[in-house]
């Protein structure tokens, strides 16, 4: 299960850091405004600040992710699983509110959650077992 865990862990990492790309780098892209819903160049322009912070977020959340795997592979110490848990357990966090908060966004809450509860899980379930 550890390496589910690691894996899974890998996989929500990867995609915040698509999130971070999104949201901080490519906000006036088509995939960001698919995604995100900015129809407008104006649109694109009052959110800019707010996704541009929104995507870093998304990336120290992932980083946090990385480090813990690193972790995992290289020691048992169980700073490796925390820092895992505190990244995808933050994630499955603001997928929740994401879903409980703007109804017409949670098919991208689900997406954006299910690899982060799935870690999350993994990684419980490889500390008990």
């Amino acid at each position: 299960m550890l390496i589910a865990s690691i894996v899974i862990a890998a996989l929500a990492a990867v995609l915040h850091v698509y999130i971070f790309f999104m949201e901080s780098l490519a906000w006036d892209g088509p995939a960001a405004r698919k995604t995100f819903g900015p129809a407008t160049s104006a649109e694109v322009e009052i959110t800019r600040p707010f996704a541009y912070n929104q995507g870093f977020y998304n990336l120290f959340l992932a980083i946090v992710t990385i480090i813990g795997i690193v972790f995992m592979l290289v020691t048992a110490s169980p700073v490796g699983p925390a820092l895992v848990l505190v990244g995808t357990g933050s994630m499955l966090a603001a997928a929740i509110v994401l879903f409980a908060s703007s109804p017409d966004k949670r098919p991208a809450a689900i997406k954006q959650g299910t690899l982060p509860l799935l870690a999350v899980i993994a990684t419980v379930v490889a500390l008990f077992v």
